[in-house]
């Protein structure tokens, strides 16, 4: 007889286990970045994560015995629903040890959960939509995790597609390697595409700026209306609220780098924007710790490799977007070539653009343009039930 066993979280023994199990799971990946505890915490908090106030969700762990060996999230994001016209459930936070009756009992779990509320389609993972963590990465384990993406373990996608699920979308990971540039032409892009760019910005009088933090709160009020509008239209897209985006900004300010955060404008309009992130978690990987060891020494370690050794090589173009009236007239083009012309001397060499839709054939067009290629891909799977 089986000692397994999948319960909901109702003690802090058990949401403990729910915390950890990562650590455990990634042991010996190094391209896994652990979080900050306080801040793993804090987003399945619901009195702390502005997100959660409109989602209904339940934690499972699965146990053999009295040993945790994976998780689960289900969850009803009535926000997604609501702006989509769809009555759908997610599963998310999926982590689970190499273990397939386990990985079953999770997956099954979750369905019912969802189904015991008369719905009728599970999609996942996300934890908790397009606008935290979504996706399974199932190419790219080989490289390093980037800045609010997720990472897993190669054998997730056997375990879930072996429970009937298929794929609804693809998002893909882009990567630009700054090294070549460098090498070759001194950190200078190419002349012809360069021509090009330019020939765009003159075309449609378009001129760049770049964020100006002394007056963030009003940057932010501008990111609001351009974001709203140019993913409206997207496939998985859920509004923010004001809330939710405030809180958001407050949180990445101190990650701005303001030389390469831009505006992209007309005649003094904003008509588009891009962020890109240095990616935090080169140095948070080099300093690793264990749950349950003092935060204050992993924020030790990482302010050193931080800010006193200055480890990030890499950037992640984390947002980017274009009003609809300007699609199609190359300004994401501009975006991308300006963030990289500006991001280069400031020793940003690997750039990852992500996510993007598979079916955003005019973003996907700009990036390849520029010499990227896909080297990472995430799955949203559904099921019906």
């Amino acid at each position: 007889m089986s000692d397994l066993s999948v319960r909901p979280v109702s003690s802090e023994a058990e949401e403990q286990a729910f915390l950890r199990l990562p650590w455990t799971v990634y042991k010996d990946d190094p391209n896994w970045t652990p979080p900050l505890w306080s801040e793993h915490v804090r987003f399945f908090d619901p009195e702390r994560n502005i997100e959660l106030k409109h989602i209904d969700f339940e934690k499972f762990v699965a146990w053999r015995g009295d040993t945790p060996v994976g998780t689960i999230i289900a969850h009803v994001n009535h926000a997604f629903n609501e702006f989509q016209e769809v009555n759908v459930g997610w599963f998310g936070q999926f982590e689970v040890l190499e273990d397939r009756e386990a990985a079953d009992a999770l997956l099954r779990t979750a369905e019912e959960w969802i189904r015991a509320r008369g719905i009728k389609e599970i999609m996942g993972p996300a934890t908790f939509s397009t606008n935290s963590e979504i996706g399974l990465l199932i190419e790219g384990y080989e490289h390093p995790q980037m800045i609010l993406t997720t990472h897993a373990r190669p054998y997730y996608r056997d375990f879930i597609e072996a429970n009937g699920y298929q794929k609804q979308m693809d998002l893909w990971a882009w990567y630009f390697d700054g090294r070549a540039w460098s090498e070759d032409r001194g950190g200078a892009l190419p002349e012809k595409l360069t021509r090009v760019v330019n020939k765009i910005r003159r075309r449609r009088n378009f001129t760049v700026r770049t964020v100006d933090m002394k007056h963030f709160e009003e940057e932010v009020e501008r990111v609001k209306v351009i974001y709203n509008q140019a993913w409206a239209k997207n496939w998985g897209f859920v509004p923010m609220s004001d809330e939710e985006i405030d809180e958001l900004a407050k949180d990445l300010k101190p990650l701005v780098d303001s030389e390469i955060a831009i505006f992209v404008e007309v005649d003094g309009k904003p008509v588009g924007f891009g962020l890109p992130l240095p990616n935090i978690y080169q140095p948070l990987r080099k300093a690793r710790c264990k749950p349950g060891e003092p935060e204050w020494w992993q924020l030790l370690k990482l302010i050193w490799h931080w800010k006193v050794r200055r480890d990030i090589s890499s950037v992640r173009v984390w947002a980017l977007g274009v009003l609809e009236e300007y699609r199609g007239t190359g300004a994401d083009a501009l975006l991308y070539y300006e963030m990289m012309t500006r991001g280069l001397p400031r020793g940003y060499m690997d750039i990852e653009m992500s996510w993007i839709l598979e079916n955003n054939d005019m973003m996907n067009r700009a990036i390849k343009m520029l010499g990227g290629e896909i080297y990472k891909v995430w799955r949203v799977y559904e099921k019906p039930l």
